[in-house]
């Protein structure tokens, strides 16, 4: 089913209102846009709230606890069990911050500027869009939103509330190696860019099976579930292991795999694609894992304006367990000693009329030529948490290097695949009307059923 109008809050007041955030949030988000400007002068202290504090949601805390008049004010989570020993390992020699096991009650706090989303998947969107529509400032994970609906509905509430930063988490858009990477290929560095190719080689053990059991002690399990179904609680549904059922994650393509399909779009210089085919599957292992982990995605993009027939592809690998380094020939062999650590394969080869283009997160080489010779090279990485927060000073979202419409559209391209990978067929899709061309099956797979309250919007 679709979100109905009786569960959907229609405006930023409507939803003050109806949502249990209640008063106090009205009388907040006003506020804290009438002082705007405050944010303007360095020595400004801006207090950040994580959401989500198990697994990435530290790595946020500890990044935002190093930068220069930030202070991390809040700390929410469904799991009370965590709180004590995240603050002694993360913030020990900080000020205490406050616990919220419910992002609703952390939302009527009107002391917190700004808040990091680092849920699982299936919260993404909808605890950012409560943020942006309670007057908060929004950093949310990758990928941005579970489904290619919730993308949409995310990407219209920040251009409503233009003032709030609504940051998206690839990371990598702020590294000056992506960047330099980017308008080596946009300038022509490798002359006509026709296909790129994103390579997602982790090594992954199997998560066995777990039964259903108890719910632990401190643990909110209906609050966990929010939007999802409501199901059993069992550990390989919980922390981590979320990522591998489709009621929560994605699949590795969404998960590592999605900054790699960034990187991937971003310099193909492409947004939606016309066509999109992908298979694979779950191997190797007899377990609770619902995702596949092999997957081939193959997506076709329409020519550019003026183009005539030459369109783009993108083709993207992830591949598990086994990265074979040393069976790989050139050109590829060359490329892997910029994408390679001791287990995994993670990166970019981008090919065009003059060479490729070897990427992995902080490096990347041009290989030119008929004989494939060493050329241009750039480097390096910048702090993400650090542009968040400086676009929040400077009062232009513009400078989190992480605009939500290019995260949607990234995040779609994993949508597509994983739809095309669970009907078994190659789908046509058009960009304009955005869903698929006259495939009702394909397009109930664009959304999904909501659990009220926790309804993503259909106006935001």
């Amino acid at each position: 089913m679709k979100p109905s109008e009786s569960h959907r809050p229609q405006t930023r007041r409507a939803f003050l209102r109806t949502s249990t955030v209640g008063v106090a949030a009205l009388a907040q988000a006003p506020l804290l846009w009438g002082q705007a400007d405050r944010f303007k002068g360095a020595n400004e202290r801006v207090r950040v709230a994580v959401i989500g504090i198990h697994g990435m949601g530290q790595n946020h805390i500890a990044e935002y606890a190093k930068l220069p008049n930030v202070e991390v004010a809040a700390l929410c989570d469904v799991d009370q069990n965590l709180f004590a020993e995240v603050i002694q390992k993360r913030l020990k020699d900080k000020p205490a911050p406050k616990t919220y096991t419910d992002l609703r009650r952390l939302y009527e706090d009107r002391s917190i500027d700004a808040v990091s989303v680092v849920t699982p998947n299936h919260w993404h969107a909808l605890a950012a869009i409560w943020a942006i529509q309670a007057g908060k400032h929004v950093s949310v994970e990758k990928p941005c939103c579970h489904n290619f609906f919730e993308g949409r509905k995310l990407v219209e509430a920040a251009a409503k509330y233009p003032r709030i930063v609504v940051q998206d988490g690839a990371e990598q858009r702020s590294n000056p190696c992506a960047q330099s990477m980017a308008q080596f290929l946009h300038e022509g560095g490798l002359g006509e860019v026709y296909m790129a190719k994103g390579i997602c080689y982790k090594r992954r053990d199997t998560i066995k099976h777990t039964p259903d059991e108890p719910v632990p002690a401190g643990v909110d399990y209906d609050l966990w579930l929010g939007p999802a179904p409501k199901r059993p609680f069992s550990r390989n549904r919980f922390h981590y292991n979320w990522h591998w059922h489709w009621d929560y994650g994605n699949g590795d393509i969404g998960n590592q795999g999605v900054h790699e399909m960034d990187i991937a779009r971003w310099g193909l210089g492409v947004t939606l694609p016309t066509r999109v085919c992908a298979m694979g599957g779950h191997v190797m292992f007899q377990d609770d894992q619902q995702t596949p982990n092999v997957l081939l995605a193959v997506f076709e993009f329409p020519s550019p304006a003026g183009g005539g027939d030459k369109k783009k592809l993108l083709q993207f690998e992830v591949r598990h367990w086994y990265v074979n380094r040393e069976l790989d020939l050139a050109p590829e062999k060359a490329a892997h000693s910029y994408m390679t650590s001791a287990a995994n394969v993670v990166g970019n080869l981008f090919f065009g009329a003059k060479g490729y283009l070897a990427k992995n997160v902080n490096e990347w080489r041009a290989f030119m030529g008929p004989q494939l010779e060493p050329g241009p090279t750039g480097q390096g990485e910048a702090n993400h948490y650090r542009h968040f927060i400086e676009a929040i000073r400077a009062g232009d979202p513009a400078c989190a290097n992480g605009d939500i419409r290019e995260g949607f559209y990234t995040c779609a391209l994993v949508h597509l695949a994983n739809i095309s990978y669970r009907l078994g067929r190659s789908l046509e899709f058009d960009p304009g009307k955005m869903e698929f061309r006259n495939d009702p099956a394909a397009n109930a797979m664009l959304t999904r059923e909501y659990r009220p309250p926790f309804v993503v919007p259909d106006k935001v």
